[in-house]
């Protein structure tokens, strides 16, 4: 049977695990039964709790300025499946999607993939179809069981700042967490890490014992922060860090090498990471989900606008911290608004809400993204007066930020 494109998507986005085996022996099987279509890929392996998206798209950019065809592999989606798998920027064709997807629906490889393996081994397929250069690989989740640890010996690894996530996965602690994010270093491997804890950091090192390995310092951030780049956010230095080193080892016989590196840094966009939708009213969105990640959003907006406060839009999965989330956003802020995001995994707007008023600030809930923006618009009316006038910061879930990335059309008109 053949299916049409938002079928297969369906088939695949409802795609369930049964069994034991992980990630990467689900791929390994795959890929095997697909004859090993990755092998002489080139690629490099990103892995970490914040921060991997951001590098993908800084080495991406940069690698296809300096001529590369490059296949970029990403998760989640925002607004479309696609956006999970793109060439130079391109995201791939739906024909494309629905062949390989009924391919891949066809096939009985021995074992049952989730929707994951089902679009690695989608993204695999395709590159080699478009014969990329090299590609760029985002773990899903941890390492060393992601089916993404199945592709082979990367040419670079990269791992971002560790911090607390997925818990009940990868471990309670920041070393059990690393364990997991450093099983992607293998022996062959140029090894790039972000700056770490001292409990990570030790595991990362150990691990890259036989590696050639590189962890960035201060210097390296301060270099990057002088570049032009679109990306908002003082934690974004770091990420451009990590990329600029994985490109001066890419590119190394490269003499026009350093002027690349500063154009692709500067053309390089994800959206979704403090992202500036609206300019009047001000609206920004950033896909800071975790502990980590909103300290990160506090710091940027600490340098960017100090002294200011804000209005939060805020929309988070049950499993996050949010208590400490909140906490952490609660001197910057003038008000908040809760949603519930299209989720299972969602954690309902009112248990938020009422957590947050508990910490004495007003707080309302919306039922929906809508209905959360139109507050937006209505509170921004009577701000009138200048000296009134407070940003406002959407954030939390990719989920639900990919919810407010699909209404940026109507934006402007609610």
């Amino acid at each position: 049977m053949t299916y049409l494109y938002e079928e297969v998507l369906d088939k695949i986005e409802n795609a369930r695990r049964f069994g034991n085996l992980p990630g990467v022996e689900v791929s390994r099987a795959m890929l095997h039964g697909l004859g090993e279509p990755q092998k002489g890929m080139p690629y490099v392996h990103i892995a970490g709790t914040n921060g991997k998206g951001s590098v993908c798209a800084f080495l991406s950019s940069t690698l296809k300025e300096a001529g590369y065809k490059v296949g970029v592999f990403t998760s989640p989606h925002l607004v479309d499946f696609r956006e999970r798998i793109t060439v130079n920027g391109e995201m791939i064709p739906k024909e494309t999607v629905t062949r390989i997807g009924n391919r891949l629906l066809e096939e009985d490889f021995g074992v049952s993939p989730t929707m994951f393996d089902y679009c690695m081994a989608m993204a695999v397929l395709y590159f080699k179809e478009q014969q990329c250069d090299i590609a760029v690989m985002e773990t899903g989740l941890g390492g060393k069981l992601d089916s993404t640890n199945a592709l082979g010996i990367p040419d670079v690894a990269i791992i971002t700042r560790i911090g607390y996530d997925h818990m009940a996965i990868l471990g309670n602690t920041l070393s059990e967490i690393a364990a997991e994010k450093a099983g992607i270093i293998k022996k062959g491997s140029y090894i790039i890490s972000e700056r770490q804890e001292p409990e990570a950091e030790a595991v990362i090192k150990k691990a890259a014992r036989d590696c050639q390995y590189y962890e960035l310092n201060e210097m390296d951030v301060k270099s990057a922060s002088e570049l032009e780049m679109k990306l908002l956010g003082v934690h974004q230095w770091e990420n451009a860090a990590a990329a600029i080193k994985a490109a001066e080892f890419l590119l190394k016989d490269r003499s026009d090498r350093k002027q690349v590196i500063q154009e692709g840094i500067a053309q390089a966009k994800w959206p979704g990471r403090m992202e500036i939708l609206s300019k009047e009213p001000f609206l920004m969105v950033d896909g800071a989900h975790n502990g980590h990640g909103v300290a990160a959003l506090k710091e940027s907006l600490l340098v960017l606008y100090p002294g200011e406060k804000f209005h939060f839009i805020m929309g988070v999965m049950a499993d996050k911290d949010y208590e400490n989330m909140v906490s952490e956003l609660l001197p910057l802020a003038e008000d908040f608004v809760t949603v519930t995001p299209e989720s299972e995994r969602a954690l309902q707007a009112e248990r938020l809400a009422s957590f947050i008023r508990g910490k004495g600030i007003h707080t309302e809930c919306a039922t929906c993204v809508e209905d959360a923006l139109k507050l937006w618009k209505e509170r921004a009316k009577k701000e009138t007066n200048v000296d009134k006038i407070k940003k406002t910061v959407a954030f939390g879930s990719l989920y639900f930020i990919g919810e407010i990335e699909a209404m940026n059309d109507k934006i402007g008109k609610l």
